[in-house]
């Protein structure tokens, strides 16, 4: 198994362990920290597994079907943890799980079909937005910094309907393909 794979392995390897810390006080007075430190390694190796994988010529079928599979992971567990918490709405988290399932019915479906789907910069955006709400939200910091993520709680929504309404214009020729 090569760098980048190790890289989104251990990254679904955390998820299991940054919902422990996100939803229980098993750290103490620490948890927030290390709930923080935890999702943003996690998110590091997001960057960094595709940058390795694209660079040494590392990029397997494994890593094209898990790499954004534990983004979603990580992402998903962190919206659905902040539910409880009273950070997200249930119906805000449906959306972008919703979002999420679409995508990846219509990556198998492309794949039958031996279609090959990039991601967009729509779909990038729409996961840096993510990432930065999340941290934001763990962190907890207050002032300005809860105005942020309040923002950003609105603004990864947007970029999640665009980047879906994207994806479907762009690629729709997936479904035709397919017997649909």
């Amino acid at each position: 198994m090569n760098l980048p794979n190790k890289l989104t392995v251990l990254r679904m390897i955390m998820v299991p362990f940054f919902v422990l810390f996100m939803l229980t006080d098993i750290g103490g007075p620490a948890n927030k920290w290390i709930t923080l430190v935890i999702f943003c390694v996690a998110s590091l190796t997001d960057m960094l597994d595709g940058k390795i994988a694209r660079a040494r010529n590392l990029v397997t079928n494994f890593g094209k079907f898990m790499d954004p599979l534990a983004d979603k992971m990580l992402v998903c567990s962190a919206m659905i943890c902040f539910i409880p918490l009273g950070k997200l709405t249930a119906w805000y988290v449906i959306i972008i799980i919703a979002r999420e399932f679409i995508i990846s019915g219509f990556r198998l479906v492309a794949s039958d079909n031996n279609v090959v789907i990039a991601a967009s910069y729509w779909g990038k955006f729409k996961t840096v937005s993510q990432m930065f709400m999340i941290i934001l939200l763990i962190a907890d910091l207050g002032g300005v910094f809860n105005t942020i993520a309040a923002i950003l709680v609105w603004v990864s929504l947007a970029l999640t309907v665009i980047s879906l309404v994207d994806y479907i214009g762009k690629n729709i020729q997936v479904l035709t393909k397919g017997g649909m």
